[in-house]
């Protein structure tokens, strides 16, 4: 009699994925190009070897038993393993990452990170990139929690992270802006925190999942509207749905064209210094992609165009 491991193979953990998608067996057969009584041969051979019924053999479609549904889980992890083992392999003999990741925190220009994809895929690399959009200390959890090879815009020192390193990118300096129609726009200069207080606060939701996150700029007691990205944020601003602090670069072309207004608080201004960050250690080699980005961030004027223009008059 043949054994569990002799039947969950690579093969057959995939046809029971083909089933799955299919709806049918016969379907199933016709996708697999077999004929559906040698479908239904295999899947019977798996039952008796771990005992246990797969399908619900009253329905006339591949209805999965809890045992099935369970395999089949089970199976598409393994066979992302076994895809994750064969593309490690891969990085070995190349050198190239097989993904690579990059976390990308709200304030960073989007259009400089276009540019610096557009001159990666260039390179005819077989590594395929992916970006992440990341808000506060959500930036840095995704490099340390391994979902990033890379992260830009970090808020948090990276060096209290133990395997990640780290360089400056550059100062963001923020401004407290609200639209023309706002109440705060006609109010005596500087706003008070007293006064700031009797009107909605916007602001931008943390992207870490562990830990409570950050909040930056917030009175106790304030009214928040809460977004999920720096972007969301400047667009109820616009609306006029509340006020609050908003890079300066992202916010300058809305203030010249007079959809938002500048104000001066008490509060001193808001400038944070943002780093960018990678994992790895002494004895691990860097991948080749992983190179290639950090080589760019090398270039001061790189940086200084992922932080936006610069603008100091307001």
């Amino acid at each position: 009699m043949q054994t569990a491991r002799d039947v969950l193979t690579p093969d057959a953990l995939a046809m029971l994925q083909t089933i799955e998608h299919a709806g049918s067996f016969a379907a199933a057969a016709r996708a697999l190009g077999v004929v559906p009584s040698a479908l239904t041969y295999r899947v019977r051979q798996i039952e008796d070897a771990l005992d246990v019924l797969l399908y619900d053999r009253s329905s006339r479609q591949a209805r999965l038993t809890a045992a099935g549904a369970e395999l089949l889980r089970e199976g598409q992890r393994l066979l992302a393993e076994i895809d994750a083992v064969a593309n490690r392999v891969k990085r070995v003999a190349t050198g190239w990452e097989s993904q690579f990741t990059v976390a990308l925190d709200g304030i960073i220009h989007r259009t400089t990170v276009m540019e610096l994809c557009e001159s990666f895929f260039a390179l005819g690399a077989p590594t395929r990139l992916k970006l992440r959009e990341e808000t506060l200390s959500g930036t840095l959890e995704a490099l340390t929690g391994g979902q990033a090879d890379l992260a830009i815009g970090v808020a948090l020192d990276p060096s209290t992270s133990a395997g990640v390193h780290g360089k400056p990118l550059g100062p963001v300096s923020f401004v407290y802006a609200v639209a023309p129609h706002h109440p705060l726009a006609a109010a005596p200069e500087p706003l008070t925190d007293e006064l700031l207080l009797r009107h909605r606060a916007v602001a931008v939701a943390d992207s870490a999942q562990r830990g409570s996150g950050l909040t930056i700029g917030l009175l106790a007691g304030q009214d928040v509207f809460t977004v999920a990205s720096m972007q969301a944020k400047l667009d109820a601003q616009l609306r006029g749905l509340g006020g609050g602090f908003v890079p300066e670069s992202m916010a300058r072309p809305h203030i010249e064209a007079g959809h938002l207004v500048v104000k001066k608080t008490e509060r001193p201004t808001r400038v944070i210094r943002v780093s960018y960050a990678w994992r790895g250690s002494a004895e691990q080699q860097q991948g080749r992609a992983l190179q290639w980005w950090l080589q760019q961030l090398e270039s001061p004027a790189t940086r200084r165009a992922l932080l936006g223009p610069v603008h100091t008059s307001f």
